[in-house]
């Protein structure tokens, strides 16, 4: 079927929505990208005349394209190389969709991208569209062939376990920033104490290589062996820069809607690290060094601004 000029525009107004939530289902910015091109195809063979309401119908069909996604991406994530983290979003992406509340940016936060790979395909599903899109449950009902009811445990089960999960609160931006330079501080002083005193007791560290770079297959946990890692990774030395293959830009940014460390050589980002501040101190470093997952980050940083580094490690 050929699209009149108004439905490819009604596809084209929807697409930054449908973006948002297959971002957040699949936790992978090219996965979504596909997503929204099959449901394109989809809406393209469809009898589009006979469709009532379209946003209904595409969110329906992205949905189920990525129901299938997450269930062969489960059977992947068992033989993935190391730590599994999202791929990264930077500030400004559209594809981080609404951000007005907390639970908004909550739910795009790679502490919670992360939580939500033990949810059940359907339970991450109700969880995105009610918890970041306030899709009332007769409508996620209809996308899952579900019942209300059904929608409705389904979301209670995945609150509580994204609950269990997340005992953090959110800290002011200023805040958070001063934290950041503290640790640049404390990390490049070469001494572990300072570190030390900026983190949580149960403080941890996880960086994603995916088998492309070199990257710890379990997380560092407690704040001590945190602080070491975090020293030996801010302090220059010959194998870091023979990894590096040049001198690394340290810039103080935001991914995910969290403060960020992202790391560039050459122009080329090699490396998003998210930190998850609390009132208590960081609670968390989450690293995505794989190459593979760092290329929309690249691009996007290429055509931003982004003013001197805070840090160059030679």
């Amino acid at each position: 079927m050929v699209l009149t000029g108004n439905q490819i525009d009604l596809f084209e107004a929807s697409m930054p929505r449908l973006k948002a939530i297959a971002y957040r289902l699949l936790g992978s910015a090219s996965d979504a990208e596909d997503a929204v091109q099959d449901t394109f195809l989809r809406w393209q063979s469809a009898d589009v005349d006979r469709i009532e309401v379209p946003e209904a119908w595409l969110t329906k069909v992205l949905t189920n394209l990525c129901l299938n996604q997450l269930t062969s991406a489960r059977a992947r994530r068992e033989t993935y190389v190391g730590q599994w983290l999202p791929e990264p979003l930077l500030a400004g992406d559209p594809m981080l969709g609404p951000a007005d509340t907390a639970e908004q940016r909550e739910s795009v936060s790679f502490a919670v991208l992360a939580l939500m790979e033990r949810l059940s395909p359907d339970e991450r599903v109700v969880y995105v569209l009610r918890e970041a899109f306030g899709y009332p449950h007769r409508r996620i009902a209809e996308i899952l062939d579900a019942t209300e009811s059904a929608s409705q445990q389904l979301f209670h089960r995945a609150k509580k376990h994204i609950a269990d999960g997340r005992t953090r609160t959110e800290i002011d931006e200023a805040a958070a920033r001063r934290i950041v330079d503290e640790f640049l501080t404390a990390a490049t002083s070469g001494r572990t104490e300072p570190l030390v005193r900026l983190l949580t007791a149960d403080a941890v560290a996880i960086g994603d290589g995916g088998g492309k770079v070199p990257a710890r297959t379990r997380p560092f946990e407690g704040a001590v062996a945190v602080a070491k890692f975090m020293r030996s990774l801010f302090t220059p030395n010959q194998a870091a820069r023979n990894l590096l293959g040049g001198t690394a830009e340290i810039h103080v940014s935001y991914a995910n809607g969290l403060p960020a460390l992202v790391a560039t050589v050459d122009g080329r980002v090699i490396g998003v690290m998210c930190l998850e501040i609390t009132a208590d101190g960081i609670a968390a470093f989450r690293n995505q060094a794989n190459p593979d997952k760092l290329e929309r980050a690249t691009w996007q940083w290429a055509a931003t601004d982004h003013g001197e580094p805070a840090l160059r490690i030679t």
